[in-house]
């Protein structure tokens, strides 16, 4: 035989691998065609394109607006566009609740978690149903105010509108970046090149970081378009890009990372090796010292190389501090079995995001609490929507040393399941935003938690009387040093008198959008004499802020930092002159929709105190 005939048969195979690569990968030649797959001057038969609205919010991590409206709210992005070509602050849009670094510059920020890769940024989410199924080509996002925050959007295999869940539900990420900084705030249609995925979906998910920007971003509307067939490559394709044969075969063969995990946690069957190298002359102590700085993936990866590595891989030391959050995803029932031996001298544990439609059941949860959590110190799990009263009562028996509890958005856990919560008297913080707690259990829950330190009751719709609770914490939480209100619907200068009188460690106060409270009573100014400590306080949306308690607090908080006192109408220049010579610590003042202060203000500001970030939203 020629020669010639074996290389024909090597390129041919070689061209088919790039094939098969460039579908895979869908780079930005033929596979991100909008409107038919073409080659050359062939096409293939047409695939009708479909192009479709977001016909529902499912889930989102948290939102600007209220629970009972519609403002700034994450329902907004459902349907056409309200707002979009305008640019603006405009209240039809989808707004999340924090912005910039300020919520990791007060005395409410937590500790991060080590080991988080650093390809996971993201800080919320929206997850959008749509009506047909469909093979994505494209996903536009309609950003009318400080875009940039879309960090990572994500399409899931199983059908919210279907009654049957698929056996393994599958989320791949169509398109990933780290965060970056846009240049203005004006209005863009956001559209990344998407990968190409190997089924429909009518479920996209948005996961975002606004750590780069100057102030809240807002969504108006998402656009799908896919096809109902799956698109294929017609053989008679153009040129292949030859940056497209990488190295990201690796990155498929481990998934997001946790593709693989529940079957390297599983294995126990090692290669035997005469020595372990230069690790046999490494003291224990360094060898784990080494190992701390790799991510949980790797850990799982470098444990199938040795029966030494594999020992201290599996050490439970390993695994004091332990954030699954980044492989959400990924994380289920087997997951946490195989965990479960590794994880029994665990403290902090990180479990937000996790676990929803079936990931995780109660008894997989309580199984690995019952193993793993009479260590625990602090334990998250935001979001996560699997918790009911059994996990609650689970965790407050098996926990006895918690001190930390995030429970924010898990909008799924029942009334009645709170005051087990009681039961806790060590708890130092609690997060409850947006949950559905009712005053019965918060009473309870500060009767008992005396060493409350910091607690979030934002927007927490069932609380009746405000008033009630912040007395109870007023008599009982003398350590108080943060408390969120955000939204709280009917607090008064009785409730705020009570709470001022008690809680005078107090540095960190959100009674942003709270209408009952008015500047005329003295609330804000007893406020100002009372709590000398406040480093952040938001009376956001408050229109009868003044002049006098901006005085106020520039005589006496003069340790002040975070001051938010948007759409107010009675708050002169002269007055916040007097706070900025006062407060020198002051990096974040937000007047945006103050009437007294325009544009030209801001900039003499700006000028004069050049530390501070005046902030000035405006609506065209």
């Amino acid at each position: 035989m020629s020669p010639v005939f074996p290389m024909l048969t090597v390129l041919s195979m070689f061209y088919y691998m790039c094939l098969r690569r460039r579908a895979r990968t869908a780079t930005r030649g033929e596979m991100n065609s909008r409107r038919a797959i073409e080659s050359n001057t062939r096409a293939l038969p047409i695939n009708v394109e479909i192009v479709q609205y977001a016909k529902e919010v499912l889930d989102f991590s948290s939102h600007y607006g209220s629970e009972n409206s519609m403002s700034y709210t994450m329902w907004n992005l459902a349907g056409i566009p309200n707002v979009y070509p305008s640019s603006g602050d405009f209240t039809q849009t989808a707004v999340f609740r924090t912005y910039g670094t300020w919520w990791d510059r007060c005395p409410s920020a937590r500790l991060p978690f080590k080991r988080t890769p650093p390809t996971f940024c993201s800080q919320d989410y929206v997850e959008l149903a749509f009506e047909e199924p469909v093979y994505p080509t494209a996903v536009h996002i309609l950003e009318t105010y400080h875009p940039g925050a879309v960090v990572r959007i994500l399409a899931c295999s199983a059908n919210p509108y279907s009654q049957n869940l698929p056996a393994e539900v599958r989320w791949e990420i169509l398109w990933s970046e780290a965060p970056t900084k846009v240049s203005g705030p004006q209005a863009r249609q956001f559209t990344p090149c998407i990968k190409q995925i190997n089924f429909p979906t009518n479920l996209i998910r948005l996961e975002v970081n606004s750590s780069l920007l100057d102030y809240y971003t807002e969504l108006d509307a998402v656009v799908l378009h896919g096809v109902k067939e799956r698109p294929v490559l017609s053989l008679k394709t153009s040129m292949i890009d030859m940056n497209d044969i990488d190295d990201e075969e690796d990155e498929e063969k481990y998934g997001c990372g946790m593709d693989t995990l529940n079957k390297q946690f599983s294995i126990v069957t090692l290669r035997e090796w005469p020595t372990n190298g230069y690790f046999d002359k490494l003291p224990y102590e360094l060898i784990q010292l080494i190992l701390s700085h790799l991510t949980v993936p790797d850990l799982c990866r470098l444990a199938q190389t040795c029966k030494l590595l594999y020992q201290h891989c599996c050490d439970p030391l390993q695994y004091i501090h332990l954030s699954l959050q980044p492989y959400w995803a990924r994380i289920n029932d087997t997951s946490l079995e195989y965990l479960q031996s590794r994880c029994t001298l665990i403290q902090w544990l990180n479990l937000s995001w996790t676990g929803n439609r079936g990931a995780i059941s109660v008894s997989g949860f309580s199984r690995f609490l019952k193993v793993c959590g009479s260590e625990l110190i602090r334990l998250e799990l935001s979001c996560g929507h699997f918790l009911n009263e059994t996990c609650l009562e689970v965790i407050t028996e098996m926990c006895p040393n918690l001190q930390e509890l995030n429970l924010s958005s898990c909008d799924k856990i029942p009334p009645q399941a709170f005051n087990h919560i009681a039961k806790v008297g060590s708890l130092k913080r609690l997060i409850l935003y947006r949950t559905k707690v009712e005053q019965t259990a918060v009473l309870s829950i500060l009767n008992f938690c005396s060493e409350l330190q910091h607690l979030s009751l934002g927007s927490c719709v069932m609380i009746e009387d405000y008033d009630l609770i912040a007395s109870m914490m007023g008599a009982k939480c003398k350590k108080l040093r943060s408390l969120d209100l955000w939204r709280c619907k009917n607090i008064t200068e009785s409730g705020i008198a009570e709470l001022a009188s008690g809680c005078q460690l107090l540095e960190e106060l959100d009674l942003g959008w709270c209408p009952t409270l008015q500047s005329s009573t003295g609330c804000f100014t007893n406020l100002a004499r009372k709590l000398p400590n406040l480093q952040k306080l938001f009376l956001t949306a408050n229109r009868s802020v003044c002049d006098t308690d901006i005085e106020e607090l520039a005589a006496n908080c003069t340790h002040l930092r975070q001051l938010d006192i948007l759409g107010t109408r009675m708050v002169s220049p002269a007055s916040l002159r007097k706070l900025l010579e006062s407060c020198k610590d002051l990096s974040l003042l937000d007047v945006s929709f103050c009437s007294q202060i325009d544009n030209r203000v801001v900039l003499e500001l700006n000028a004069n105190f050049p530390n501070v970030f005046i902030k000035k939203s405006f609506t065209q």
